[in-house]
């Protein structure tokens, strides 16, 4: 692997972690891909990203999070110094506090030294440790990589109530009982989203509560309430399939669970601020 390049070496789907650092480029235009990106901004008098259609203006030691599927674009940046770690979104889909975190920051892209300096220290140590055991000879590197993001993210969460006036939502703890019968019924929605019965009324049915108490304690667990959550899922699944060309936009809507084409343009792009078929055009595989 050529570490100078960034965007443009493979991200094996078998592989859990990469990375990339001593780019030499300025920009990359505006793209998105399955797996999950953070960065620990480095010196220079320029370092502009855009995530989504926001563009942040960011200093040294600012660490930048980009959730999986989500449209970003290099504006310009001193990239030299700067370490970028991806991972594979099949971790989240895997563990579901991993997935609970994705959901909760989901509107939080960057943790500025200046305002949690801190956090920021904290989080840019555990980069420099991932990218030191990337770049070892350790046999078990890959693993070691991808702990350390467990650790990144449990570091993240811990902060919560400081970094909660930049979220749209906060959650409170549930009892284990009803976390995992939670996890049982997002599972379900994750595996049949094409069901005709995934309503809030029958998935509080499979979680044996009430339907407003499941409404009460969804928003706690995801920090989403259960449509807004639904329509994230589905538009994830969305954007996951458009990495195969011969699928039409008509197929990828129906197998995501949305009834109409109408309806599936209309949440993709409250979602993702741009049309499938924008979206899909900036795909990098």
């Amino acid at each position: 692997m050529d570490l100078s390049q960034y965007e443009t070496f493979p991200f094996q789907a078998s592989h859990a972690f990469n990375l990339a650092t001593g780019s030499e480029e300025r920009s990359f235009p505006s793209h998105w891909h399955s797996f999950g990106e953070i960065i620990l901004v480095g010196p220079g008098e320029k370092n502009i990203y855009k995530i989504g259609q926001k563009i942040y203006n960011l200093v040294e030691g600012d660490i930048v999070l980009i959730w999986p599927l989500e449209m970003h674009e290099i504006v310009d940046a001193d990239r030299t110094c700067s370490i970028i770690l991806q991972f594979s979104s099949t971790i989240a889909d895997a563990v579901f506090d991993f997935k609970r975190i994705i959901h909760y920051y989901n509107n939080l892209h960057v943790i500025c030294i200046n305002t949690h300096r801190e956090l920021a220290l904290k989080l840019g140590e555990l980069a420099r440790k991932m990218r030191d055991t990337y770049l070892s000879n350790k046999s078990n590197k890959e693993m070691l990589c991808t702990m350390l993001i467990f650790e990144f993210m449990l570091v993240l969460d811990e902060h919560k109530q400081e970094l909660s006036g930049e979220l749209t939502d906060n959650y409170s703890s549930v009892t284990d009982e009803l976390y995992f019968k939670m996890i049982k019924v997002t599972d379900y929605i994750k595996n049949n989203l094409t069901d005709d019965s995934l309503t809030q009324s029958e998935m509080a049915k499979k979680a044996g509560i009430s339907k407003d108490y499941f409404s009460r304690i969804f928003k706690e667990i995801t920090g989403l309430n259960y449509n807004k959550w639904l329509n994230l899922i589905r538009v994830e699944k969305a954007a996951e399939l458009m990495s195969n060309e011969k699928m039409s936009l008509t197929e990828i809507a129906m197998l995501s669970g949305f009834q109409s084409i109408s309806s599936f343009n209309r949440v993709f792009k409250e979602q993702k601020n741009m049309s499938p078929s924008e979206y899909r055009a900036g795909f990098s595989a």
